[in-house]
């Protein structure tokens, strides 16, 4: 199956350490080579990049690596299709419009017979289970609260009943964003890191590469990473729970 990779700050923080180890995962150390994509919320825009070439053969992905984006929200993904061919627009992660603002979607999983009726603004445009689940997220969801956005808290409980609904079809690994924070489910597997003060020395698992953080941060920085199997081999991940959806905001798990 494919692989998530998240994260949430209180700072705009760059991701290339992170998505330089994730990226070697897409062809290399690992056989998700049907795509991948990327999603950087910077204000109320968001840079997408995707492509269908393995990350690991990709220019795209060589830039990413080199060019230090820096957001306090991403998204990214790596594909190893189960439905729907390898093409552009079946690459996560996905964006689309509500409220007035962007969301962006990834999932990681396969689910059968989920084919719930689409009456609204969302439509699929590729031909994955993903795109589908995602349409219909934000569907419920602006079927639930109409045109005015809901308080956090109460977009977290539409979001735990909705995300379990659709994980009764199979594994739904997930992560959402609007840019104000991060949602993540997991069925199967999902681990996360919370970086803060002091800072210490990160060494990836996938890539012959080490970063001194307290060289790079402030004592304030916080930072959040979310991934399907851990980046490193030398720092402590938290697995989650079968079944448990977390919200993180400025660079932390919440209790939402």
């Amino acid at each position: 199956m494919c692989q998530l990779l998240g994260m949430n700050c209180n700072v705009p923080t760059d991701i290339v350490f992170s998505f330089t180890g994730f990226s070697t995962r897409g062809g290399r150390t690992d056989l998700h080579k049907d795509g991948w994509g990327i999603a950087f919320f910077e204000g109320h825009g968001v840079r997408h990049f995707v492509d269908y070439e393995a990350a690991i053969a990709s220019p795209l992905a060589d830039l990413i690596k080199r060019y230090p984006i820096k957001s306090k929200n991403v998204i990214a993904h790596i594909r190893k299709a189960t439905q729907g061919r390898v093409a552009l627009e079946n690459c996560h992660p996905f964006v689309r419009e509500l409220w007035g603002r962007y969301w962006v979607f990834a999932h990681n999983g396969d689910l059968k017979e989920f084919a719930p009726l689409l009456n609204g603004a969302f439509r699929p445009v590729g031909t994955t289970d993903s795109e589908w689940a995602f349409c219909y997220l934000l569907q419920e969801l602006r079927r639930r609260f109409g045109d005015t956005p809901p308080q956090l808290a109460d977009l977290a409980v539409a979001l735990r009943e909705l995300t379990s609904e659709i994980a009764k079809h199979g594994s739904f690994n997930m992560m959402l964003s609007d840019g104000s924070a991060l949602f993540a489910h997991c069925s199967t597997n999902l681990h996360y890191i919370v970086r803060q003060y002091p800072f210490a020395t990160a060494k990836l698992a996938d890539e012959d590469m080490r970063v001194d953080f307290s060289q790079v941060t402030t004592p304030n920085d916080r930072v959040a990473v979310i991934v399907t199997e851990p980046l490193t081999d030398n720092e402590t991940w938290t697995r989650f729970a079968p079944g448990e959806m977390k919200v993180f905001v400025e660079g932390s798990p919440t209790d939402l």
